[in-house]
This record gives C-alpha cells, structure tokens and sequence, in this order.
C-alpha cells in the first residue's frame, strides 16, 4: 500500500500509521518529525521508540546522556539513531538548522537501556555486488536488529538505490510487517516498486506498508538516487531474521550467473 505525502513535512510530529489509529495491522507507529530552530520535542511514551536523524541538527538529551549530532547527508552519511525502552525519557531540541527525523514506535514491556547508535555502528555494506552486471547493487545500512538488539521488537535500517538500479532485490517476502520512507537525489526523482501484485510510483516523502508475504523489489528511475528508511516489527514468536526469497528468482544471486547479451 501507498501512502503519498506531496511537498515537505510541516513542523511537529506527523503520524503516518499508529497502532491505535490509521494502519494499526502494522503493529507500529511511524511518522515524521520536523523541529524548526531552536524546537523542542519531549517523550516520554508507553512504547520502545527509535529516532532516526534525517538531517538537520539536534541536541539528544536522555536518562543516560546528552549529545548534539548533526546529519548533512542522507546519501552520504549513515544515521545516528536513539533508541529508548517504553517509559524512557527524552528531549530533543533542534539546532540552527532544524532538524527532522523518523519515528518509529512498538509495544513492548522489555526493559533496556536507552542507546544511542553512531553511524560508524550502523552497519554499511553493498549488496548484490558482483552479480547481474551490478544492476542490482545497493547500500544497505543496518542500525540495529535481532543480533545487535535482541530485547527490541524492532528491526531499523536504510538503503540508497543507485540511478538506474534495483533494491529488495531478489524478490523477498517475510511474515513480519514492514514499512519503507522513500527520498529523493534530486527531490523530483522518481522509482516504482511492486507490493505483492500491485505497482507504484514512487516519490520523494512516499512511504509503502508492506504486509505478511507480499513481495516488494523496487527500483529507482536512471538520474535519480533513492533512499528508503526501513522498519520491520517483528511478531511473537516469528522474530525477523532472514526474508524468503522466490525461488524462482534465487539464481540470479549467483556471480556466475549469465545474463543477455
């Protein structure tokens, strides 16, 4: 499914789904964050909760700590994230520049203590390099998951599609439900994806709930770079680990797969 949001995000919190409010089958909240210079945004919430710096500048202030970090580049840089068990407490103010950020937000009774994750935490890699002519290669940065934060009910990355390329690629699905934020280099840049037997085009703000077992690979148009933030919630017992590829599709994995020509 396709959420579209034209234009930039106002100032203050806007809910994109919620669990006690549109979209609750996703068993989350999301939205976005926008603070102009000098806001202030505090929590203190019932849930676990994860905030992603989109860019801008902002002071994090928690329980356990205090620090100001600033994020210039969504294509460039990876994300500083702070993640905060249900109850805990956290300020954020922005900086000169503003600032927004994701939200992301679950039920969950564990308690942790509240991290806040540097980008040189959240791991970077390529994938899908070295095969199909590298037209599916793609950065994936992951911020925390099963094995870096198993007392967490969620997963949380992102990705940047090369011009031209394919992302979530080889098809995939998995039980758990799983939300994609899309921007763009430049901002009027476009990309579609396939969500089980649906198409959609794909622009700058968009963002795509993807639900149990449907299918989601994307790509992004020539000329213009795509990013996605990604959140998965994992489900009692089915924790998030690995997706399930079509196997129809798994050859294409393979380095020594030839294609045409």
């Amino acid at each position: 499914m396709l959420i579209h949001h034209a234009g930039d995000f106002p100032q203050g919190y806007t809910p994109i789904t919620a669990i006690a409010g549109p979209h609750p089958d996703m068993l989350m909240d999301f939205g976005i964050l926008k603070l102009a210079a000098g806001g202030r945004h505090e929590s203190a919430a019932a849930q676990e909760r994860a905030y992603l710096l989109l860019g801008g500048e902002v002071q994090l202030e928690w329980d356990a700590g205090s620090r100001r970090v600033a994020r210039g580049s969504l294509f460039d840089q990876s994300p500083w994230c702070l993640h905060l068990p249900a109850g805990g407490r956290a300020v954020l103010t922005a900086g000169g520049t503003g600032a927004e950020l994701a939200v992301q937000a679950a039920a969950n009774p564990a308690r942790f203590p509240a991290r806040l994750y540097t980008p040189e935490e959240c791991a970077s890699e390529e994938r899908g390099k070295g095969t199909l002519r590298e037209t599916s290669t793609r950065i994936v940065r992951t911020v925390f998951d099963d094995s870096s934060a198993p007392h967490s009910n969620l997963v949380l990355g992102e990705a940047v599609t090369y011009p031209g390329k394919w992302s979530s690629y080889p098809p995939h699905h998995h039980p758990q439900p799983e939300i994609y934020h899309y921007r763009f280099l430049p901002a009027g840049g476009f990309g579609l994806t396939a969500i089980g037997p649906r198409a959609y085009l794909l622009a700058h703000g968009d963002t795509v709930l993807i639900r149990e077992g449907e299918v989601h690979p994307q790509t992004a148009a020539p000329g213009y770079a795509m990013y996605y933030l990604w959140v998965i919630r994992h489900l009692e017992g089915r924790r998030y680990r690995t997706p399930t590829f079509l196997p129809e599709h798994t050859w294409t994995m393979d380095p020594k797969a030839r294609i045409w020509p």
